[in-house]
């Protein structure tokens, strides 16, 4: 329940600050007084937007903050899903500051304006004239009946798995388009991957083909100079070989007498073992080495097939061709796993659909189970209204088709006769008929639900008398399971609250303040006298207040 509103600096609001009762409270005022202030400076804290029009002083910030008891609403699981410190007296602030820049704030932790909302929808419902339109929505319609035929959790389940399912249908159906597009270009892939496969490549080949093709291009040109080469190094009458064992006699010679020699005779028979083998593997090179026609063909067949997948897949390397064979691979892989990932989403599609048929017929047979019950509630409460002869009927129909809260459309259908055949609510009920079906229907929801506190804002209008009184007397009946405020013009109503309170202009100051109290007896027999009278206060509407008063 809202145990008490503070507002300063908004609109006609210098600084106020109200306490609220519970059970049944009624607020009246004059025309123009600034109830609707008051509801404004309430829907922000309860996460409407707001702008620096709202500010009565531009220079200063609006500050609006609401005290909440929410002992009996079970939102613990809200409150800890958004990482706020639950209370059971919260509190929610709202701040505006010169500029525009809004902040909000539940239990002094700040939250968004979505935070701020959701968490609002739950402690209060605002019912105003414009609330009446949401009785033309199917989707009302359907809740009311859920509500009362306990449907709430079954739906809440249905809910979560209808967006599984839907989930799995929008993944089948992209796996499919993606299958599809893929496949279209699968025999391309395949060729490339099987071209490159079926080279056989070796990262380290090219390098080697192209050094031993130059060999075989060559090979007279390296056989001459290699057989050149041996035959200076050895065959010649004065080869290098015999010259350097020459030399390396004549340095022995000297070794007693000269010191460096040894040093120069070692070195000189390292090099003679040097060019020992030195020639020898030129020797092996010349014998080996020799023109081969088919060898040559085939390196030179090897290097052009690399040379082509080079250039027809822009790389320089063959690994980058490896690396495109293995993205080809992978590819390739995710193509032929489309199908086994189709069917395995399909059946758990299928599966979830079951279950969600299976739910839905659940939900469908309690919604017509209690249909019968609504009908007559409905209608009981629109005879106490002055609707003695008041049609409702409930149409559910059954779809071929799933939706997010199960398979059933539904109509409420209406005429203020029952001798007239009824036709949907929006197209035949006034004003003042829709206000008191709504009226009925969430007092007949307030008897099965734990709801917020609930704010009519002028739910009587167009009533007065007899009726007026016994609208009074519902809100008073809900009022014993909730918070029920009513901002009324019409003096039974207004005299059925367990408190009262006045709105109304102060104009002591320099600009009129919107200012509200909590009337006292007096002033409410007072109040509700003017309500009778107007502001000529006359003994037969002082004597009718009293009446209207004691009858609580």
């Amino acid at each position: 329940m809202l145990k008490s509103l503070a507002i300063k600096n908004y609109a006609l609001i210098k600084d106020l600050e109200i306490e609220f009762d519970n059970g049944f409270s009624t607020i009246t005022g004059e025309t123009g007084a600034g109830k609707s202030i008051l509801l404004g400076a309430l829907s922000l804290i309860l996460g409407e937007r707001a702008d620096t029009s709202a500010l009565l002083d531009k220079k200063l910030k609006c500050i609006v903050e609401g005290r909440f008891n929410i002992t009996e609403l079970n939102l613990n699981a809200l409150f800890e899903e958004n990482d706020l410190d639950f209370d059971e007296e919260t509190i929610i602030r709202r701040e505006i500051n010169s500029y525009g820049k809004s902040r909000a704030f539940i239990n002094d932790t700040p939250v968004n304006l979505n935070t701020l909302k959701e968490i609002g929808d739950k402690l209060v419902d605002i019912h105003s004239q414009n609330s009446n339109k949401i009785l033309n929505d199917l989707q009302f319609q359907l809740s009311v009946i859920d509500i009362l035929a306990d449907n709430i959790e079954l739906v809440d389940k249905y809910s979560v798995l209808y967006k599984n399912h839907k989930e799995l249908v929008n993944t089948v159906a992209e796996l499919e388009t993606k299958a599809s597009e893929s496949k279209k270009e699968l025999d391309y892939l395949q060729f490339q991957y099987e071209q490159l496969d079926s080279a056989k490549l070796n990262e380290n080949e090219q390098e080697d083909l192209e050094n031993e093709y130059e060999i075989f291009t060559h090979a007279e040109e390296i056989k001459s100079s290699l057989a050149s080469s041996f035959y200076i190094l050895s065959e010649d009458e004065k080869n290098i070989n015999l010259q350097l064992h020459e030399v390396r006699g004549l340095i022995s010679k000297i070794t007693k007498y000269y010191s460096k020699a040894e040093d120069h005779s070692k070195r000189i028979e390292s090099v003679i073992i040097e060019i020992k083998d030195i020639t020898s593997e030129i020797e092996a090179g010349s014998e080996n080495i020799e023109f081969d026609p088919d060898k040559i063909k085939q390196i030179r067949e090897r290097l052009d097939l690399i040379y082509n997948l080079q250039q027809k897949h822009q790389v320089k390397t063959i690994h980058e061709l490896l690396v495109l064979k293995n993205d080809l691979e992978s590819k390739l892989n995710v193509i032929d796993s489309y199908d086994d990932q189709i069917e395995k989403y399909k059946r758990e599609e299928k599966k979830i659909k079951n279950q969600l048929l299976s739910l839905a017929d659940k939900i469908s047979d309690k919604r017509k189970s209690v249909i019968p019950h609504i009908q007559d509630n409905i209608l009981k409460f629109l005879r106490k209204l002055g609707m003695p002869d008041a049609l409702l009927e409930i149409h559910i129909v059954e779809l071929d088709h799933l939706k997010p809260n199960g398979k059933d459309e539904v109509k409420f259908l209406f005429s203020a006769s029952e001798k007239v055949e009824g036709r949907e609510i929006a197209k035949v009920a006034s004003g003042g008929e829709i206000s008191r079906v709504m009226l009925a229907i969430k007092s007949l929801i307030s008897r099965f639900k734990t709801l917020p506190t609930i704010i009519f804002d002028e739910i009587d209008s167009g009533v007065s008398g007899d009726i007026a009184h016994k609208m009074a007397e519902i809100m008073d009946n809900m009022s014993e399971n909730m918070q029920v405020i009513s901002i009324t013009h019409v003096a039974q109503i207004a005299s059925k609250g367990k408190v009262q309170y006045s709105v109304f202009k102060d104009s002591a100051e320099e600009l009129p303040a919107t200012r509200m109290k909590l009337l006292d007896n007096q002033e409410r027999i007072v109040e509700i006298a003017k309500m009778l009278s107007g502001k000529s206060l006359t003994n037969a509407a002082i004597q009718n207040a009293k009446e209207l008063l004691s009858l609580n």
